[in-house]
């Protein structure tokens, strides 16, 4: 059995790599440690249903605060990734088959913690032949059959390795809120995601709304990985090209020294003006902040961004 907590067990793939200096983070960066009783209560609920989270696996700073709200992002079809994204904490190998009963889990555990909104993401799965689709489509049906008043967003792959029925299964099954992170700018794809490609995952989320312009699109980047300003804004453009609904916008944290360094980090001022620059570019919603991360809050920002569209139309 690995070792998870060793960073050259986790990440053999990385291990080859020269070490990072991970830098001190600035004060507007670090959080307390999980330590209430609504975090230990949802972790019990996650452990009892044997279920995965972004949270712990990503390492995310936001799972004190969020867990002891009773919010979790789930992660289905296993802990193992089959990508090697240099920015990214989840451990990367030969995954196990899938589980036929854990979108029933899921949606046990989304009932008993009562969510009225529930982000569920998974690995990629490149070994899959629709990418796990399928098992998204179950996931969100199994939660509708137990919380029909529970929102569901997805956090998927690119599918990029699937014909284009996989994304169709996915967007056939209805989810409230479809995600798909581009991550960072185009210039920095090979050096952080590179068994990914820009375009494809841009065409993804326009297809989403070529397939149902009614739902929600939405994505992220991380800024601090040596971007440029410009470059930036160059991101916001192409996703609105692509009607994405909402952005999110978040610093960089490196998880271990094999990771990707840290170039900077962005100030809130600077997070400031991405967020006006967001809005002045036509998102119905956005976040960016440096501890925004594509889960953080996310029901609270499905509730506005469900109103701003309603008053998009003239309704609200």
């Amino acid at each position: 059995m690995r070792d998870l907590s060793n960073p050259g067990e986790r990440h053999p793939e990385k291990a080859h790599r020269p070490d990072n200096p991970q830098p001190k983070k600035p004060k507007w960066i670090r959080v307390k440690a999980p330590t209430s009783a609504g975090y230990k209560a949802t972790r019990d609920i996650l452990r009892e249903n044997k279920l995965a989270t972004v949270c712990e696996e990503a390492g995310c700073p936001n799972v004190g605060e969020c867990w002891s709200q009773g919010h979790a992002t789930m992660m289905i079809m296993g802990e193992i990734c089959t990508r090697g994204c240099t920015f990214c904490n989840v451990a990367t190998g030969r995954p196990e088959a899938l589980d036929a009963f854990e979108p029933g889990r899921v949606a046990h555990a989304v009932e008993k913690l009562g969510l009225r909104h529930v982000v569920i993401t998974s690995v990629d799965r490149d070994d899959l032949a629709d990418g796990g689709a399928e098992h998204f489509a179950q996931t969100i049906r199994a939660i509708r059959h137990r919380s029909p008043d529970t929102t569901i967003e997805v956090l998927t792959p690119d599918f990029l390795r699937c014909g284009p029925d996989a994304l169709e299964t996915v967007v056939a099954a209805r989810p409230d809120v479809f995600n798909h992170n581009l991550e960072t700018v185009p210039g920095l794809y090979t050096e952080v995601r590179p068994g990914a490609r820009y375009f494809h995952s841009l065409r993804l989320l326009q297809r989403v709304k070529e397939l149902d312009p009614t739902m929600f699109t939405k994505s992220g980047i991380m800024v601090g990985l040596g971007e440029r300003r410009e470059e930036v804004l160059q991101v916001m453009d192409d996703m609105r090209s692509a009607d994405v609904d909402f952005i999110t916008i978040g610093q960089y944290l490196q998880p271990t020294p094999k990771h990707h360094a840290v170039a900077r980090f962005v100030t809130p001022e600077e997070f400031a003006a991405y967020e006006k620059a967001a809005w002045g570019k036509g998102f119905l919603m956005v976040s960016a902040t440096p501890l925004t991360r594509s889960s953080y809050h996310a029901g609270d920002d499905f509730a506005r961004l469900r109103e701003a569209r309603m008053a998009k139309l003239g309704r609200g």
